[in-house]
């Protein structure tokens, strides 16, 4: 066949800050490597078309944090600027704005071409998850507006088997949805030379501990401070009080132990006046770090914090986790039960889950990682294991196969067979 195109919608792509365009690149020039010409509508300080190498990037003007009121005009702009995109063959709709599937499914309609949805968040159901409640009418649209563009999109693509199960009960066939688990950032899976040959280092005991260790090691010797590490956005769906709750708890008796949160979001101004009203000198800000800091960053949390309330359970998938089994972190993640971060670091043994709103348990994780070696490190080895299975090449070629068998009209087999597995010992 000839050269195939597609094109990608999104709200957010580079150097605009998100995990979700972070993605959106990385996916966007694998489809280049694999021959594909690429497209991506999406946002900026001002509007225009530019290259990122050989991807051609459709910008509509908007801003980098819009209001709540601001996305059905941000939607309505790019559904006009990629109806004039130019010819694709396959449509890929994210979820940023939200309910963008719509706008998908009329620009494929619009251009003849296969729609495929990528679904980062699951909504409506994640309105409820971000405590957005809009009136009883809106909503009933939004659910019958979204179940009828989904039923009709050729093939979509989740990112955790919960989604799938959310989806699936909702009436979308089990034969249209594959579960492709999101990745970490290129600079955690290939570290500069300077860090990859940096060797192993020799414990007091004798053996062996890889450079991903490290951090450990200085806490056992009383060195600085044992990290907690919040990395990424705080969102309106990720309860921060827990957090706040279990430092209160660990501030007076263990001052070796701080939580730092590195990043931005809608919640960080709030959480660093509560900070400041409990009084708490255990928890700093520090904000995004460029690229190429990225591993030293991640490697400097001993453990890692990933919180999510219990009405995102299959409507949402923090992407964070993947870049703490990208440098061998134990994750502490309070959350849902049966979520897909459930799921992994139960199946790798990569750490701790806790009830999202109790910080009492949620302190009693981090001691015990602060006080246990054994069991910080049988969370590090489960993390490096999940690492090696959970990397952008497997994602990435899971993607490219869907996206050919959706523009060739070839039936794939049913989710499950695409969630990750561990590898063999």
């Amino acid at each position: 066949m000839q050269q195939p195109s597609v094109l990608f919608i999104n709200r957010i792509y580079p150097p605009s800050r998100g995990p979700t365009g972070r993605l959106l690149r990385d996916l966007a020039r694998s489809f280049v490597e694999e021959g594909w010409h690429v497209s991506v509508v999406t946002t900026g300080p001002k509007a225009g078309t530019e290259r990122d190498g050989t991807i051609t990037v459709h910008r509509v003007k908007g801003p980098d944090k819009p209001s709540l009121m601001g996305y059905p005009w941000i939607w309505l702009k790019l559904l006009i600027k990629a109806r004039k995109a130019g010819h694709a063959d396959l449509v890929v709709s994210m979820t940023d704005p939200p309910m963008l599937v719509l706008a998908g499914a009329q620009i494929a309609k619009a251009k003849k071409a296969k729609h495929l949805h990528w679904c980062q968040d699951y909504y409506p159901g994640a309105l409820d998850a971000l405590e957005l409640h809009v009136p009883g009418f809106i909503r009933h649209y939004l659910d019958k507006a979204s179940s009828k563009a989904l039923q009709a999109c050729d093939k979509i693509i989740v990112i955790g088997r919960c989604m799938a199960k959310n989806l699936a009960a909702d009436g979308v066939p089990a034969r249209k949805i594959s579960v492709i688990p999101n990745w970490p950032d290129a600079e955690l899976v290939n570290p500069p030379p300077e860090i990859k040959q940096f060797g192993e280092d020799k414990t007091a005991a004798g053996g062996n501990v890889a450079l991903t260790s490290k951090p450990y090691q200085s806490q056992v010797k009383n060195g600085p401070k044992f990290r907690v590490l919040y990395a990424g956005n705080v969102g309106l769906a990720h309860p921060a009080e827990t957090i706040l709750d279990a430092a209160k708890i660990l501030e007076e008796d263990h001052p070796e132990i701080e939580f730092v949160f590195v990043g931005d979001g809608r919640r960080i101004e709030n959480l660093a006046r509560e900070r400041e009203k409990r009084g708490l000198g255990n928890i700093r800000f520090i904000p995004y770090q460029p690229a190429h800091k990225l591993r030293e960053v991640m490697e400097s949390g001993d453990v890692h914090l990933i919180v999510l309330r219990d009405s995102a359970c299959g409507y949402m998938v923090p992407s964070k986790l993947y870049s703490a089994l990208a440098v061998g972190r134990p994750v502490i993640y309070a959350g849902p039960e049966g979520s897909e971060i459930d799921h992994i670091i139960t199946d790798f043994q990569a750490g701790t889950r806790t009830p999202p709103q109790d910080g009492a348990a949620l302190a009693k994780a981090v001691l015990e990682y602060r006080q246990n070696g054994d069991t910080w490190f049988a969370a590090h080895d489960g993390a490096l294991e999940a690492g090696k299975v959970l990397t952008p090449k497997e994602s990435m070629k899971a993607w490219i196969k869907r996206a050919l068998s959706t523009i060739q009209g070839r039936e794939e087999k049913p989710a499950a067979k695409d969630k990750p597995k561990k590898k063999a010992a």
